[in-house]
């Protein structure tokens, strides 16, 4: 008998407006695909933009010098000249291209495509028509989403396929009129990573009594994550169990509106922000120290930090709308209220209350979380990469 044959490998050249070390879902995405497709016969080059903040040596990696993003410093405008050259000549070793923001590496990477008759495909990784009205309140919010949908439109029907990370992301594209193939292949989680944790010690290191009930919220501090709805809900909640504790991690432009929130609503015993947390060395064990994952956003395209605090047996309670439907529909390890404060409130007193359903919730949220292996989606992925450059 013959040995089962191994996959030729493929290039492919990742584009990108945004990469570590700004942290954000899109970063997260790509270095989890980077460090999986390897096992799948795919080598992956990255053109993403230089911060001053990487380090030196980066394999794979094609870093384009730029300058801070008027009205957000932590994100990089790349050169056009630059970016353009490096795609370019990057994307004459590769077999397929895939973009994955919709800046100039869309339009670097699809200039390159078609000029050199590569296949080329996008990930949809955020919802704009929802965020650009956070963030441009000087104009009518219809006229900004109907911008934002005419651009993802015609961005989407330039595209070879368009890769989205849910179903209801699938749905939203096809109401705008996009006709080019959709494939919904989430972001998997590193299992291994999140698997474990140190309670005691992070409690130990912030403080925090290992009696006291818990909840926390990982993520960018931004106005699309609904946090207000969160914050508000959480006052509910400490007005039945004045005991309890949100923990805020990450960072982002809705940081001192929220902080201001809190003074107001008299909650800074109940709620602290702790910043940014190292994925590898330190949110682990955030995850392990809690006793509930808190998360109300109406707008997300997949929701992996759901999945994260999942693989670490932690219950969720959350909004199940946009993509975190696909996540949380089946209630597996989590409780889903309705988009309502007094609800929501109820949910996390209910839970902290009951370690029963808490002990239920959360050994089916580690059972639940093994469906979202990094490894099985980036298999799901690679298939798609091959039958675009081989033809169906």
């Amino acid at each position: 008998m013959s040995p089962p044959s191994v996959p030729n490998v493929l290039n492919v050249l990742m584009v990108s407006d945004v990469y570590f070390p700004r942290v954000n879902g899109v970063s997260t995405s790509i270095e989890t695909f980077r460090q999986t497709l390897a096992q799948e016969g795919v080598n992956i080059r990255l053109v993403a933009p230089r911060y001053n903040g990487e380090p030196p040596d980066e394999l794979g990696i094609v870093r384009i010098p730029g300058k801070p993003a008027p009205g957000s410093p932590e994100d990089r405008l790349p050169r056009w000249r630059l970016l353009a050259q490096a795609v370019r000549r990057e994307a004459a070793r590769a077999d397929v291209i895939h973009i994955q923001t919709p800046f100039a590496a869309h339009y670097a990477g699809l200039q390159a495509a078609r000029a050199l008759k590569r296949p080329v495909l996008a990930t949809y990784h955020t919802l704009f028509e929802e965020y650009f009205q956070h963030y441009a309140r000087v104009a009518p919010a219809s006229f900004l989403r109907g911008i934002a949908r005419s651009v993802s439109k015609s961005q989407c029907n330039a595209l070879d396929a368009v890769v989205v990370p849910s179903s209801a992301m699938r749905e939203r594209l096809r109401d705008y009129g996009v006709t080019t193939d959709l494939h919904v292949v989430p972001t998997g989680i590193p299992l291994a990573r999140f698997s474990s944790g140190d309670r005691a010690r992070f409690r130990a290191q912030h403080g925090i009594a290992e009696d006291r009930p818990v909840a926390l919220y990982v993520g960018r501090v931004a106005h699309e994550k609904n946090l207000n709805f969160l914050i508000d809900a959480f006052a509910r909640a400490v007005a039945k169990r004045s005991n309890l504790l949100l923990l805020v991690t990450g960072e982002g432009p809705a940081l001192e509106d929220l902080r201001a929130r809190v003074a107001a609503l008299g909650l800074n015993e109940n709620v602290r922000f702790l910043g940014y947390l190292d994925r590898r060395t330190e949110l682990p064990d955030c995850y392990a120290a809690a006793d509930a994952f808190v998360f109300a956003s109406l707008t997300e395209t997949q929701g992996l930090v759901l999945l994260e605090a999942m693989a670490q047996g932690l219950p969720v309670i959350g909004l199940a709308a946009m993509g975190t439907k696909d996540i949380l529909a089946p209630n597996l390890g989590c409780m889903t209220p309705l988009a309502e404060l007094d609800s929501f409130a109820e949910a996390i007193v209910r839970l902290m209350k009951e370690p029963d359903l808490r002990t239920r919730l959360s050994a089916e949220a580690r059972e639940y979380a093994t469906r979202w292996s990094d490894r099985a989606l980036a298999a799901r992925l690679a298939g798609l990469y091959r039958t675009m450059h081989d033809g169906p």
